[in-house]
């Protein structure tokens, strides 16, 4: 066999090797769900998780049922799965399954569902991760100086929605609330994946590195960033079938490279919040 024949039946075997996990997966998801219906809560995002755990790099730590607080003392509803970055950012609290982290560190929230779904539930758990607030009075040393406060290519977060459900109807305008949509089709064996691929990088790397805020000057080299979208790493089969997860692979790392690393972790801000705790505003 020549080495273009290898190469090509290298890359078959991957493509080949993500549909079969996928259909794994799917298998799972229904054999849970039929067995115990609406109970099976905690194993259906133990599914999912193995499915993040596959494709996300090792710096990253997934965590189950999390809340997500600020500096503020605003804190979220209960998140099913969160990606974070634990390098550099402590955890405010955690003892055995009761969690607290701080927004600073989280890359990625995920809503796992396996039933019908409450539109209003969804726009509140998305509004109340979104008004969270990054804080930017950290001290950190960084390559050639003390870096007080944020660095110039990163000064606020809002971490990446997604939601994993099952094939049930999800409407439109609870897609509109997410980033990505992962939903589990019995009858194909296969995961749907729904996001939003129409913008291109540059407004990917505005929202997740300054949160309702603005660089405060121009970034090298962001104009280029406006010329790739996350349609560029769509992987297809000959026949132009999508090969799904293995498509979502590639967008979501782009975008966890976007941010790199979290953001310096403002540790006054929370003593603060922690000190005024009983007293008079």
């Amino acid at each position: 066999m020549n080495k273009e024949k290898r190469k090509q039946k290298l890359v078959a075997n991957v493509k080949a090797n993500y549909r079969q996990v996928e259909q794994s997966i799917v298998n799972q998801l229904y054999m849970k769900h039929d067995l115990h219906g609406t109970s099976i809560g905690s194993a259906r995002e133990d599914i999912w998780a193995q499915l993040f755990d596959m494709i996300i790099p090792k710096k990253f730590v997934i965590e189950h049922s999390v809340f997500i607080i600020d500096s503020k003392g605003n804190v979220s509803s209960e998140v099913d799965l969160a990606i974070l970055d634990e390098t550099y950012t402590p955890y405010i609290f955690r003892y055995g399954r009761l969690k607290f982290i701080p927004i600073e560190a989280v890359a990625v929230v995920v809503e796992c569902k396996s039933q019908s779904l409450n539109k209003d539930g969804i726009t509140n758990w998305c509004n109340n991760l979104t008004e969270l607030k990054t804080a930017d009075n950290s001290i950190a040393r960084i390559a050639d100086r003390i870096a007080v406060g944020s660095v110039p290519t990163q000064k606020s977060t809002c971490p990446i929605r997604i939601l994993c459900a099952l094939n049930s109807e999800v409407d439109e305008k609870i897609k509109q609330e997410f980033d990505f949509v992962l939903v589990a089709d019995n009858k194909e064996g296969k995961i749907n994946i729904e996001g939003n691929t129409e913008g291109n990088l540059q407004g990917w790397f505005r929202k997740l590195n300054f949160h309702n805020t603005n660089p405060d000057g121009v970034i090298k080299d962001e104009e280029f960033l406006k010329e790739i979208k996350l349609e560029d790493y769509e992987v297809k089969d000959q026949d132009g079938t999508l090969v799904s997860l293995l498509t979502f692979n590639f967008q979501l790392n782009q975008l966890l490279m976007l941010i790199n690393n979290p953001l310096l972790f403002p540790h006054r801000a929370y003593a603060k919040l922690f000190n005024a705790e009983g007293k008079d505003s």
